[in-house]
């Protein structure tokens, strides 16, 4: 069988569904195929799930803590990882069934199997053929492995099994490989509700190596060990044995060779594209030693007229609001608009651990690296009202900025820096001024004080600071 649409999109990830939802709505006929379930990594195996689990992690820690503010608990508050997973479930239906419900009003046929790229630009799945007058490639990523150890989904797992399993209790002991992302959001999961985590890093610095400023990141490893995790960096690590009492975990540091007995290994060293097995090479599409698809990131365009790719499939930040914001570009491009590119240097990062790390824009080394006479200020959580109510003052804002020039970056540490980090990101996109900013009125008491009150001394003087 033969279909004819306006667009075909192959993967139903964020990229996928957001490429099909936005098409949709400027009136093209849309196929999505998706091998799986609409909603891809980030709905079912990534943002939500391990957003979830990290959200019990949190009420746990709070319920703990109950009695510094006057709310008294009779017993031990325990961690119930069924019942936190149960919860993780349902939330990801909801999220599954209403996308598939806004899917369907929007008339975008969802087609269910593998597509393939044929010769001719169409895609095959199944047996039948989908012709579009475009194609979009939105076709994700999956967790990277290490050679050497073998992943079972039970003693050595990836983050896709850490945020879908069913175990009725949590491992006593995890060694967790990588300290970037992936990593350190589930060392701060396993610490929070108990569990005696070790961080294994490669890189000199432990937790998050790249990408924030080292000042915020530095503030989580110090909360990290404080609350029991123990993080080695520069370590280089051998071949799990497996024992009958769990796995052992051989590791090589500056200070010498160790061994560690755990219950579970979480491999989290990041993600690799997934792009083999669908006929890109036979349609022409360019993909680079790494697996990535080639694109002009001004249109999102492959190496072959009329298909585009978007998402994890291609070498841009594997973020789920990132993949929207190509989304919209391939469409516009798709529709004959000229569209905007998606500025990779400014989108907004967050590490949803505790406390939470949020940035856009440079860190005080890249913009000095880049050549920038740069300007620093840091304003710390300890003395903001509105962090010492909610008992978390761990954390700071730290403003990067040209001197007697725009806002360069922003970079946050601390309660809901997820939601803080925003108003830096419309700073640094419209290279604000940090005198302007500063003036800019923030409710009290907020944590947003901290952002207004760093911005402040650049101007020399200073309310609180």
């Amino acid at each position: 069988m033969s279909a004819d649409y306006d667009l075909v999109v192959l993967g139903g990830g964020p990229g996928g569904y957001a490429a099909a939802l936005y098409a949709a709505s400027a009136g093209l006929t849309v196929a999505l195929v998706e091998s799986a379930s609409v909603g891809g990594t980030c709905l079912h195996r990534g943002c939500i799930p391990a957003k979830a689990l990290l959200h019990a992690a949190e009420v746990y820690r709070t319920v703990s803590a109950a009695a510094e503010h006057g709310v008294r608990i009779v017993g031990d508050a325990q961690p119930d990882w069924p019942a936190a997973n149960a919860r993780r479930s349902r939330i990801v239906d909801q999220l599954h069934k209403g996308l598939s419900g806004l899917l369907k009003r929007r008339k975008v046929t969802v087609v269910a199997g593998f597509g393939t790229l044929t010769s001719d630009g169409a895609v095959s799945v199944g047996g039948d053929t989908l012709r579009g007058r475009a194609v979009i490639l939105c076709t994700g990523s999956a967790p990277r492995s290490i050679p050497g150890i073998d992943v079972d989904g039970t003693t050595v797992v990836t983050s896709d099994h850490s945020t879908n399993s069913d175990a009725d209790r949590l491992p006593e002991r995890v060694a967790v490989i990588g300290g970037g992302v992936i990593g350190a959001e589930f060392t701060s999961v396993y610490t929070d509700l108990g569990v005696a985590t070790t961080l294994l890093e490669a890189l000199p610095h432990g937790v998050l190596p790249v990408g924030p400023d080292r000042d915020c990141a530095d503030v989580l490893a110090r909360s990290l060990r404080r609350r029991g995790a123990a993080i080695h960096p520069e370590a280089r690590v051998g071949t799990p044995e497996r024992t009958s009492n769990g796995i052992v975990v051989p590791f090589e540091t500056p200070d010498g060779s160790d061994k560690l007995e755990v219950d579970q290994v979480l491999v989290a060293i990041g993600r690799r594209p997934v792009t083999e097995g669908m006929g890109l090479a036979e349609a022409g599409v360019r993909v680079d030693r790494a697996g990535f698809v080639e694109v002009d990131t001004t249109t999102m365009a492959t190496s072959r007229p009329g298909v585009y790719a978007v998402g994890d499939c291609v070498a841009t930040p594997g973020l789920a609001h990132v993949a929207y914001a190509e989304a919209v570009v391939a469409v516009e491009s798709v529709l004959g608009e000229s569209p905007p590119p998606v500025d990779y240097g400014k989108v907004p990062w967050v590490v949803y651990t505790h406390p939470e790390v949020a940035w856009s824009g440079l860190s005080e080394a890249e913009a000095r690296a880049g050549g920038y006479d740069v300007e620093v200020h840091k304003h710390t959580m300890a003395g903001n009202g509105r962090a010492m109510i909610l008992g978390e003052t761990d954390g700071l804002v730290k403003v990067v900025a040209q001197k007697d020039g725009p806002v360069l970056g922003v970079h946050v540490v601390g309660p809901w820096a997820s939601e803080l980090v925003h108003e830096g990101y419309l700073a640094v996109n419209w290279e604000a001024l940090p005198g302007d900013v500063g003036r800019l009125v923030h409710a009290h008491p907020s944590l947003s004080e901290a952002i207004g009150e760093t911005m402040i001394t650049f101007s020399g003087r200073s309310l609180h600071g």
